[in-house]
């Protein structure tokens, strides 16, 4: 799903992982989404092709301007995404 209203990208998660809400870490192959809500934004993560989606944990923010949408995307894939570790 990607649309005025969100931003998505698969990814390899480094060591560590990426810290959800729901589940804590999830490693791997993953897809991130980046939500707009209102003046809201939510990082989303999940296993590549897999139905179920996780919040990032700390990853909301508030946006003065919907345009940002895409920058804020392009900088969460760049900090998670780390496929050499």
């Amino acid at each position: 799903m990607t649309d005025s209203n969100s931003k998505q990208s698969d990814l390899t998660a480094g060591p560590g992982g990426v810290m959800t809400d729901e589940v804590g870490v999830i490693t791997g192959d993953l897809t991130l989404r980046t939500e707009l809500s209102g003046s809201d934004v939510v990082l989303r993560v999940q296993y590549k092709d897999a139905a179920e989606w996780y919040a990032v944990t700390g990853g909301k923010a508030t946006l003065e301007d919907p345009a940002d949408l895409a920058a804020v995307h392009t900088i969460a894939l760049a900090l998670l995404n780390r496929p050499a570790g």
